[in-house]
């Protein structure tokens, strides 16, 4: 195994180097989407990143309280909606359909909800797919959210957009000096460009100072826009939880490898490479959708009731069994864990109620 990622990365990181020296330095976007999607050698491509046996762990892994409170507060939004049917009930980037599953346990019992679904997942790693599959039966993959049927859509992006690549732009007295993948002494690193005027981030000019940096994803912009467009004209509701705050501000390019934090240049394909999520930027590209006040990932759990489904669940437990479920609770909820750290964004018709959970903006 150890010989095969060795491989892996030493492919990809020749590909890299190969691509810089012939049209020179990338664009950070394009070296994640390089080392995260490379039909070969990327790290998608390759691997199952999830669990104690991969690089990180999300919510649906740590408790199945997780994917319940989602899968009631999208049921809850579609009889709020006068129950469509059919719908699309969908999650981007499902990992191993933990959440689904655990979603369409709890939403069993909500009359009509499973005759009037038909369940859509949008993945493109094969790995991924087989593992959803084993747990969601009936399920129709999509490489994106353009093919998804018209109709209502319900659906749910959990620690998705985090993973959609990124370019980084520094702030100059000149205007912006991106921040690029070169090379030196043939290992790929981080340069700038020279100084311009960006059109596009004129509107950062006024919050920001030279030698701070701004992160665009123009991929996470255009998928909010379609979700958005599709629930502005059949109705829905979108659920959007990711670590990342309201504007992007700062260096927030990261990787991780078996759970550590890695540097994101030593070991192309084999490192998960992320960074936070500008909200604000989703929002606005998913109007005329309707769009939650951003809501601590805590909150919109305690708000659903997790507390209470916390407690009825430890009334079978004891010993190490009770301990963990205790754990999980805190590490969902708590602002020192993932409670403060991770967001919810609710998307949603103009004339329908935020989903549970969620707020209206204020609306000063």
């Amino acid at each position: 195994v150890r010989g095969r990622c060795a491989h892996r990365m030493t492919a990809l990181k020749d590909i890299v180097t190969r691509q810089i020296s012939r049209t020179g330095p990338l664009t950070l976007a394009d070296y994640m989407a390089l080392c995260l999607s490379h039909p070969e050698h990327g790290y998608y491509a390759t691997r199952d990143p999830l669990g104690a046996g991969g690089d990180f762990t999300t919510a649906p892994e740590i408790s199945q309280m997780f994917g319940e409170l989602i899968g009631l507060a999208l049921a809850q939004s579609w009889l709020d909606q006068g129950a469509p049917d059919p719908f699309v009930l969908c999650e981007l980037g499902p990992g191993r359909g933990t959440l689904m599953a655990d979603a369409l346990r709890a939403t069993a019992r909500v009359p009509g909800f499973h005759d009037a679904l038909t369940l859509h997942l949008v993945e493109t790693s094969p790995a991924l797919r087989a593992e959803q599959a084993s747990r969601l039966p009936g399920a129709t993959w999509h490489d994106s959210v353009v093919s998804l049927p018209e109709a209502p859509l319900f659906m749910i992006a959990n620690e998705f957009f985090d993973a959609l690549p990124i370019r980084q732009f520094q702030r100059h007295a000149k205007g912006w000096q991106e921040r690029v993948v070169g090379l030196k002494d043939g290992a790929p690193v981080l340069g700038l460009t020279d100084p311009a005027p960006h059109e596009a981030l004129d509107h950062r000019l006024a919050d920001t100072e030279p030698g701070q940096i701004v992160e665009t994803c123009a991929p996470a912009q255009a998928i909010a826009q379609e979700i958005g467009r599709r629930i502005a004209a059949h109705g829905g509701a979108a659920l959007i939880v990711d670590y990342g705050d309201w504007r992007s501000r700062g260096d927030t390019f990261q990787a991780m490898y078996r759970h550590k934090p890695a540097e994101p240049f030593d070991s192309p394909g084999e490192a998960d490479l992320t960074a936070h999520v500008d909200f604000e930027a989703l929002a606005g590209a998913a109007h005329p959708a309707a769009h939650s006040a951003l809501t601590p990932q805590g909150v919109f759990l305690e708000h659903l009731g997790i507390t209470a489904r916390a407690q009825a669940l430890a009334r079978g437990l004891g010993g190490a069994a009770l301990e963990s479920h205790v754990a999980a609770h805190r590490r969902l909820t708590h602002p020192a864990e993932m409670g403060s750290l991770f967001k919810v964004l609710a998307l949603f018709p103009q004339d329908a109620p935020p989903p549970p959970g969620t707020g209206l903006p204020d609306p000063s």
